[in-house]
């Protein structure tokens, strides 16, 4: 799949969002390495803390299905689901992507949907001090 086909699964996922207390509405696509792609959309929970990111809907499905090796992940999001700037992942999604991804990984962050056009970054770049499995193994 190239960076516009993850982009656009990821516009796709955002319409399937849950969100009535905030009305942002964000979807993800996470590509893995062996080419399956897997969406996610945020859902909210009137209580807040139950609410949960499409990144990390995303990759938890993912990772149910026995999936580790991750190659790249579009996100968008915008009020009432209308794209009007980049949405990056929040500081608990790019932890979450520390657990299972390299530094090297892409994250595409939608800008516009028509056109549609995109930042990409990767992980360091947005989370360049992040903690990992090894630094448990100095504890």
């Amino acid at each position: 799949m190239n960076r516009e086909e993850l982009c656009r699964a990821a516009l796709k996922a955002m319409r399937t969002a849950y969100a009535p207390y905030s009305d942002y509405y964000v979807g993800a696509a996470l590509e893995c390495a062996d080419g399956t792609v897997y969406t996610g959309c945020n859902i909210e929970n009137a209580s807040y803390t139950p609410t949960i990111c499409a990144e990390r809907v995303a990759i938890f499905k993912a990772v149910s299905d026995g999936k580790r090796d991750f190659k790249r992940i579009a996100v968008c999001g915008g009020k009432e689901g209308v794209v009007a700037d980049i949405f990056p992942p929040c500081g608990v999604c790019r932890q979450v992507m520390s657990e299972f991804c390299t530094s090297a990984f892409e994250i595409l962050m939608i800008r516009s949907e028509d056109p549609l056009q995109f930042e990409t970054v990767t992980l360091v770049d947005l989370l360049p001090f992040r903690f990992t499995p090894e630094h448990l193994e100095q504890i």
